[in-house]
């Protein structure tokens, strides 16, 4: 699946997302929204009609942005599936405190899915240190994405990060892998390698 997130989106709009017709691969259209339920639900629509696969939004959005989100993207018909984005990689306990939440990140990160999942979201992206918590909260159904994924303990401006392996030991259904090979000397190798330690970590304990 290719990501299309908001920098690229922002560069060449639509153009972008129709990559992935070029491509073969479905797109994965990462633009966390998150407004009033009006204009969400209309963006919804907009996406439909690029052919996007999957759309982001923030959960945080509130119960009301994100059922007319689903429900949009339901209605249109085209295939695509809204995922809730519950707590930012780049956001620790610190963080969520001096935003007023009491919470830990693992805390806020269920109730927020929970509260997306009520919303008829069935598809999340959490850090990979999360991954697990959601998983006993909403069931075996779910989808979980888990971006913050890095080949090294190098974690950049991501303070919640894993390696590919370890992402999908904590049950992540996909990984999220941008800047280890879009800033990599050589993007190939990096993917390939990326790629070897994902098969590694799908094969039986």
């Amino acid at each position: 699946m290719l990501k299309v997130g908001l920098e690229l989106f922002v560069e060449a709009g639509r153009d972008a997302v129709q990559l992935g017709s070029a491509l073969g691969l479905p797109v994965f259209l990462d633009l966390k929204l998150h407004d009033i339920p009006e204009t969400v639900e209309r963006a919804v629509a907009r996406a439909c009609a690029h052919g996007a696969r999957l759309l982001t939004v923030h959960a945080s959005g509130g119960a009301s942005m994100l059922e007319r989100a689903v429900h949009r993207a339901q209605s249109e018909a085209t295939g695509l599936s809204i995922v809730a984005v519950t707590v930012l990689t780049s956001l620790d306990e610190g963080d969520l405190a001096r935003q007023g939440v009491t919470a830990n990140v693992q805390e806020h990160a269920v109730r927020l899915a929970l509260l997306a999942f009520g919303a008829g979201v069935r598809a999340f992206v959490c850090s990979p240190n999360e991954a697990a918590a959601l998983r006993a909260a909403l069931g075996p159904e779910v989808a979980l994405i888990t971006p913050g994924v890095r080949p090294s303990a190098a974690s950049d401006d991501q303070k919640r990060v894993a390696t590919p392996r370890m992402a999908i030991a904590a049950g992540a259904d996909a990984v999220v892998v941008g800047r280890p090979i879009r800033d990599a000397a050589d993007p190939a190798r990096a993917a390939r390698e990326i790629t070897i330690e994902i098969a590694r970590g799908l094969e039986p304990s």
